[in-house]
């Protein structure tokens, strides 16, 4: 059924509102950014933004969810793979590289880390959205590879947040120090999954 015209501005509009928000927040921090702030960065009247978003946590878990959701689907879908292991964690270094680390979504994980103790709503929120499912998705592919003998152990099954700890540090890494020293993402992660599976044999 086609949308109306109303609703297709409706849509841009709160669009428009979450790209500002994006923008402001990444630029100053979420305590520090206001909700006129966001609404001058999106050409509306601040009483705009209250028509579609309750305050600015609420404009931000929509962020979080609109931007972050389809690639932790993506991750989901990934443990239904019938692939040995090593290959999913390589789509999945794929994944983040292109889908995450490249865009404005790593700028969403970046002020999680930052902004979470000020904002304990938000880390649970971020939490139940992303963590928990990445994380059971994980365990769910770590699990069968055992199960299957391509790992040595159950580390993995029980400890998933090693498989995706370098994620973590190449967005703090290029948060902090990547004007000093420029990290290639690939190759961190690459290693890290030699680390895991070990190393890739010539065929």
């Amino acid at each position: 059924m086609a949308r109306s015209k109303e609703e297709v501005v409706q849509e841009f509009r709160v669009q428009s509102i979450r790209d500002a928000a994006m923008r402001v927040i990444a630029r100053k921090g979420m305590a520090a950014a206001t909700m006129q702030e966001i609404a001058d960065e999106a050409g509306v009247a601040k009483g705009t933004i209250y028509l579609y978003f309750r305050d600015k946590e609420s404009l931000f878990q929509e962020l979080v969810r609109t931007m972050l959701s389809p690639v932790v689907g993506a991750l989901e879908a990934a443990r239904t793979a019938d692939l040995p292991a090593r290959a999913v964690a390589e789509a999945i270094v794929d994944l983040f590289v292109r889908e995450i680390f490249s865009t404005r979504r790593k700028d969403v994980i970046r002020l999680i880390i930052a902004e979470g103790p000020r904002f304990p709503k938000l880390a649970e929120f971020y939490y139940h959205e992303v963590i928990e499912r990445v994380t059971a998705a994980m365990r769910a592919l770590m699990t069968r590879a055992v199960a299957r003998g391509e790992l040595p152990n159950d580390a993995l099954a029980r400890f998933p947040q090693l498989l995706i700890a370098p994620a973590l540090v190449a967005i703090v890494w290029s948060s902090l120090f990547e004007r000093f020293a420029p990290l290639d993402v690939r190759e961190l992660m690459g290693a890290h999954i030699d680390i895991l599976f070990g190393k890739r044999t010539a065929t």
